[in-house]
């Protein structure tokens, strides 16, 4: 199995930056994709950037040019970085990772850090 712990959230003002980390321990190895998803109150948690482990990236347009997820395979742990921050982008993170394991048969896990927030205020 895997575990990730999430670290990097707190409170910054607008137009400021953060950056967020996600380090994956255990069966590291199985981890096919990794990304960041964000739930903000009253809104479903939707993906904000995702890193394959062949280091193809995507982003959802609302942080596109704004945000970089990047990865550090030695130290298993992948970033997001989040500049010129806003309001709207308020919200509980997740670190994500998507797994390719054979058991009986091969499956698909989703594996979930705890969370951290991030409150950007004007």
């Amino acid at each position: 199995q895997v575990q990730l712990v999430e670290s990097g959230g707190g409170l910054v003002q607008a137009g400021g930056s953060l950056r967020l980390s996600c380090a994956a321990s255990g069966r590291t190895s199985s981890i096919k994709s990794m990304g960041w998803y964000r739930q903000a109150p009253g809104k479903q948690r939707e993906l904000v950037a995702g890193i394959t482990s062949g280091g193809s990236t995507n982003y959802t347009d609302s942080v596109k040019g704004r945000f970089t997820i990047s990865r550090d395979n030695a130290k298993n742990t992948v970033y997001l970085q989040m500049s010129s921050l806003k309001p709207e982008d308020t919200a509980v993170y997740h670190c994500n990772a998507l797994t390719s394991v054979l058991t009986s048969v091969r499956v698909t896990i989703a594996y979930w850090g705890q969370g951290t927030q991030v409150t950007v205020s004007s």
